[in-house]
């Protein structure tokens, strides 16, 4: 009697299974946007430091956001060590939304010294578990190095799937 519904029951698992597990075949390729803003004149001293580079405080450096049935891990890439932009890896997971958001055009990096500016670059993509690496510029329009003083870095993302996401890094010295 039970042998009966072990395959049926195997093939239903097989099939949600394969309905989660990503398709890379299938998934269309990224389109890369990049912010229409004119890049910001460099002054003629740009080239030189100006201050050490702040360094995200020893703790876990991931930080999560779990709302509205989407999953965002986002860890920064190259705060110690800033070259003209700042990455940060943005890993979004779900099985009931649509994920082909416009990070870039969504996002401002602010820190607790006033400075922020907007995301830069972003590839746009789809499908229930997407990740990929959300830029934006080093500097402010006008020049000043967007982590120079700064002790806190907040990132916020709007309208993906709810009014606001917030991450916070403290930054040390």
């Amino acid at each position: 009697m039970i042998r009966k519904f072990i395959i049926p029951i195997a093939v239903i698992v097989s099939i949600l299974a394969a309905a989660c597990a990503p398709s890379p075949a299938s998934a269309p390729e990224p389109i890369l946007v990049t912010s229409s803003a004119p890049p910001a004149a460099a002054p003629a001293d740009a080239a030189l430091p100006t201050a050490v580079a702040p360094a995200v405080s020893s703790e876990n450096i991931a930080r999560t956001d779990s709302q509205a049935s989407v999953e965002f891990v986002i860890s920064p890439l190259n705060l110690a060590s800033p070259t003209d932009t700042l990455g940060f890896d943005v890993s979004m997971n779900t099985h009931s939304v649509d994920l082909s958001w416009d990070l870039a055009a969504q996002s401002v990096l602010a820190t607790d010294a006033g400075l922020e500016v907007q995301g830069q670059s972003w590839a746009i993509g789809s499908g229930h578990h997407y990740e990929g690496t959300l830029t934006f510029p080093a500097k402010t329009a006008d020049g000043k190095p967007l982590l120079d003083g700064a002790k806190k870095l907040t990132l916020t993302i709007k309208d993906a799937g709810v009014a606001e996401r917030i991450f916070v890094w403290e930054l040390s010295k």
